[in-house]
């Protein structure tokens, strides 16, 4: 095969890894969102219950992620990718990790949740009796959770390791299904909240298993669907003990500062979390006492949560791939030692993500007012608080987007500690932000938490720019910024586009049409959000957005056209080892939803093979005998005065002959 080919097979398989987390993404987000409206209608969504089950459900993904989230992807993750290059596929020493990773998860798992009732005090603020009742509830069923999150977690990453992407994508879609099985069943035996209120004093088991036990069974769905693609990989994995010589220590040692990253983020989230509950605890207060009309105008942390979910749209399902596909455009870069291309690979995703978290940011800053009522569960001032929180979160998603592109040439350049300073200073502002929110007045909370996040959004992409700019020198900014204004004269006109169909529909009267109902509501969003989109895509041509182009090209690329054709006579792209990375985190903040994002733990999708300039030879990188030892060449990442030269942490363990270590009993180190 010619290097032109090989070439163009790279970008091929780019473009179709990205299409394919796009669609999984898509389909799952979708899905969500259904499960989101039916929990509003079974619940209300500015109900206490609601409340008090969505903070209980958020704990098991939170507490997953920081004591072992960061321990899962900067530890066992690369492991896992590197024992799999191995000549029995990793069998013997991915059976040993699993088998540790599940006696960790299980004890864990039983710690926390026989702890529940302390995690509820920890996490909530000024919760009654009653209402600390009903969450430890739902506490008990949902803390178990931890376990399975963790398994998928593992799972993931052996199918990732080789070459099966696509079960783990579409997994969590089963998930959804299990979770809107029991909220169907909920409103069909008990009736929608509007009709038929539900309290805590109206409050069962049945209630409690439809709505907390089927949000578990699905998280069970979920990992339980991996198990029949593992099986097909005939890796022959059992129970294995004995994990001395595994390496995990040495790279626990070499992790520190990615976990460190981990912690912090879901530390400061969690406070933060812990302040949205005083509204709720205060609205029940109110309920209490007879005034209703105070009660309901307070949004509570399902306001939040619901805001949030929409809010992170655009990030999810356009940002989050296109980052994950250029992060081994830019960890090649990073080998080579070349900042331009680094550089470049950066300016090119800021720019290409930035055609949808734009647009995103807009429509959704438009559309607020439908999507609040049609997610209201059928009250309209829960659909104007909605709306109120949506509007102030959704002008600051291309900030969000923007961040995380910046944070992956850290982790390219083998830099784990920049991100964990980035970290502290947005922990920090949360933190001292909201230890003052919560002497507010308590309508005034959860908006101003709102605020806090968008805020933090704006000053991440700050802090990040100075890092870079010690890093790259400059970060191609007026070409960037040039882009981004021509997207934003594009944006402003189809937020004009918008308001003026939703003027005519009556979005802006308190009578109007989008307010009267949930399907007048739908109907609202479904024929303005394709007028402002045709009046966005037409503005981009207008002020020749050429990005929008590298912005359809994956999906093109899934159809089997738009991918480029190699330039004849064109250099080939130096030839690189694949390196055991991965290209997600999970504790770089700002972090809103409390939801599980399944996103997370997915690899990104892996680099086609490339041929080498010379043949292997027994000592060479690419002998199949070794594990990556190549991985030992000195670091491309240049130190400085706050950044030492520091690998990627979580690569190193024994490196020697496959089947030779001396910690494993040879009999144990081939297949039987």
């Amino acid at each position: 095969m010619s290097e032109a080919k090989t070439t163009q097979s790279v970008q091929s398989g780019e473009a179709r890894s990205s299409a394919i987390m796009a669609a999984g993404t898509l389909v799952s987000r979708f899905l969500g969102f259904a499960k989101t409206w039916m929990l509003g209608a079974a619940l209300g969504l500015g109900s206490t219950i609601n409340d008090t089950f969505i903070n209980a459900n958020n704990l098991p993904n939170l507490i997953f992620l920081l004591v072992a989230g960061g321990v899962f992807n900067a530890v066992l993750v690369p492991q896992i990718i590197k024992a799999s290059k191995a000549p029995d596929r990793g069998a013997d020493y991915i059976s040993r990790l699993l088998t540790l990773a599940v006696l960790v998860l299980l004890a864990l798992t039983a710690l926390v949740t026989l702890a529940a009732p302390l995690v509820i005090d920890l996490t909530t603020q000024g919760y009654s009796e009653q209402q600390k009742a009903l969450a430890v509830t739902f506490a008990f069923w949902c803390l178990p959770q931890i376990f399975f999150y963790g398994l998928y977690a593992l799972l993931t990453q052996v199918l990732n390791a080789h070459g099966a992407f696509g079960p783990a994508m579409w997994a969590p879609i089963l998930n959804n299904l299990v979770a809107i099985s029991g909220l169907g069943m909920f409103i069909w035996i008990l009736g929608e909240n509007v009709y038929n209120p539900h309290t805590l004093d109206n409050w069962g088991p049945t209630q409690t298993l439809l709505i907390a036990g089927f949000s578990t069974f699905g998280v069970v769905a979920q990992t339980a669907i991996l198990l029949i693609p593992v099986f097909r990989l005939r890796l022959g994995l059992r129970p294995r003990f004995g994990w001395r010589g595994v390496g995990l220590g040495q790279a626990a040692k070499l992790s520190i500062w990615t976990l460190a990253t981990a912690a912090v983020g879901q530390l400061a989230f969690l406070y933060v979390m812990r302040v949205a509950t005083i509204p709720g605890a205060e609205r029940l207060r109110l309920d209490n006492a007879g005034d209703t009309a105070a009660a309901a105008v307070l949004p509570g942390n399902a306001v939040l949560e619901v805001a949030s979910q929409l809010y992170l749209l655009p990030h999810s399902i356009i940002a989050l791939s296109l980052a994950t596909v250029l992060f081994n455009r830019m960890t090649r870069a990073s080998q080579d030692g070349n900042k331009d291309e680094l550089r470049d690979a950066l300016s090119h995703g800021l720019r290409t993500m930035a055609v949808a978290t734009v647009f995103g940011a807009l429509a959704l800053f438009a559309l607020a007012g439908p999507l609040g009522m049609f997610f209201s569960g059928g009250e309209p001032q829960d659909g104007v608080m909605l709306a109120q929180t949506l509007t102030i979160l959704a002008l600051s998603t291309p900030f969000l987007s923007a961040n995380f592109m910046m944070s992956r040439v850290f982790y390219a350049n083998e830099d784990a500690r920049t991100p964990l300073y980035v970290q502290l200073w947005l922990a920090v502002i949360y933190v001292v932000g909201a230890f003052f929110i919560q002497f507010l007045p308590v309508g005034q909370i959860i908006y101003a938490i709102a605020i806090l996040y968008t805020l933090g959004n704006i000053l991440s992409v700050v802090i990040s720019v100075v890092f870079l700019r010690r890093l790259l020198g400059h970060l191609d900014g007026p070409r960037i910024a040039n882009s981004y204004i021509r997207m934003g004269y594009a944006g402003l006109g189809s937020a004009l586009a918008g308001a003026g169909a939703l003027w005519l529909l009556g979005s802006y009267r308190a009578d109007g049409f989008a307010w009267s109902s949930r399907p007048a509501a739908l109907v609202t969003v479904v024929v303005v959000g394709p007028v402002m989109l045709l009046a966005y895509l037409v503005l981009l041509r207008v002020f020749h957005v050429t990005e929008l182009r590298d912005l359809l090209r994956p999906l093109m690329g899934r159809l089997g056209r738009g991918v480029p054709a190699p330039v004849t006579g064109a250099a080939p792209e130096p030839a690189t080892a694949a390196r055991a990375t991965v290209s997600d985190d999970t504790g770089l903040i700002p972090r809103i939803s409390g939801e599980f994002d399944a996103a997370s733990f997915r690899a990104g999708p892996a680099l086609a093979p490339q041929r080498t300039q010379e043949p292997a030879t027994e000592d060479s990188p690419d002998a199949p005998k070794t594990y990556l030892p190549e991985e030992d060449a000195p670091s491309t990442a240049r130190g400085g005065k706050f950044r030492p030269q520091v690998p990627l942490p979580g690569r190193r363990t024994y490196q020697g002959d496959v089947g030779q270590n001396p910690y494993f009993p040879a009999k144990d180190n081939h297949r039987k």
